[in-house]
């Protein structure tokens, strides 16, 4: 008999041991969640900023192919032999390519002058 009041007294004192170290284990949780939250949050911001940095890198490439496109134009609408030639311009990465007709190879080969100096 008594085994019968050790087992009902056992049984609720582990039920409400457990009922008190339950919120323990949310806090553990919820400290877990929050660092991998700030975690989450810092890479996030390090994926922020190097976007962000690759589009100013981007962006100024841009704009140095679009100024030696521009000088590369003056120069070659300036030039008298080769003013009046459909001769496209374009820039890639600093890299100037020329399309386009002329009437002779000299004035194609003339044109590469022009753009080299």
């Amino acid at each position: 008999m008594n085994r019968k009041y050790s087992l009902k007294f056992v049984a609720p004192a582990v039920l409400l041991g457990l009922a008190m170290a339950m919120p323990a284990f949310a806090q553990e949780s919820a400290g877990d969640a929050m660092h991998s939250a700030g975690q989450n949050l810092k890479q996030a911001g390090s994926d922020t900023a190097a976007a962000a940095e690759d589009t100013y890198n981007g962006t100024k490439i841009a704009v140095k192919d679009t100024t030696i496109t521009a000088k590369v134009k003056s120069a070659m609408k300036s030039d008298q032999a080769i003013g009046a030639s459909e001769i496209h311009v374009s820039t890639k990465a600093g890299t100037v390519t020329l399309k386009g007709q002329v009437s002779s190879r000299e004035i194609a080969d003339h044109a590469a002058d022009v753009i080299e100096s």
